[in-house]
């Protein structure tokens, strides 16, 4: 899976409220599915097919000890978009700001600089 792939499945996974909140949820530490699917008011099987996106898209890590299933963060799984991000960013900037030097030397005023 090249780099561009492994993005498109993290930004598809994240595009679900209902995933991004199970996420926001581990945020605060390993969970079981029972406790994912308590504020939700969503069916077991539901919860977890969102578990099982989040799992595929290398977000979460689930460990299963009898019964119980639990599911945690996977440090660093989100690395990747926020570099990503960021480059787009530092993009974004750098087109703003030769606008704005751009239309600076249109109008011949002086660039004010940021406070």
């Amino acid at each position: 899976m090249t780099n561009n792939q492994g993005l498109d499945v993290v930004f598809q996974t994240l595009a679900d409220p209902t995933r991004r909140a199970i996420l926001a949820r581990l945020a605060r530490g390993p969970a079981t599915v029972t406790d994912l699917a308590a504020p939700s008011g969503l069916a077991l099987p539901t919860v977890l097919q969102h578990l099982r996106k989040l799992e595929e898209a290398g977000l979460i890590e689930t460990t299963k000890q009898g019964r119980t299933r639990t599911c945690a963060l996977r440090a660093g799984a989100l690395a990747p978009a926020r570099s990503w991000m960021e480059e787009q960013r530092l993009l974004w900037e750098g087109r703003h700001d030769r606008l704005d030097d751009y239309l600076a030397s249109l109008t011949d005023t002086p660039k004010e600089s940021p406070s």
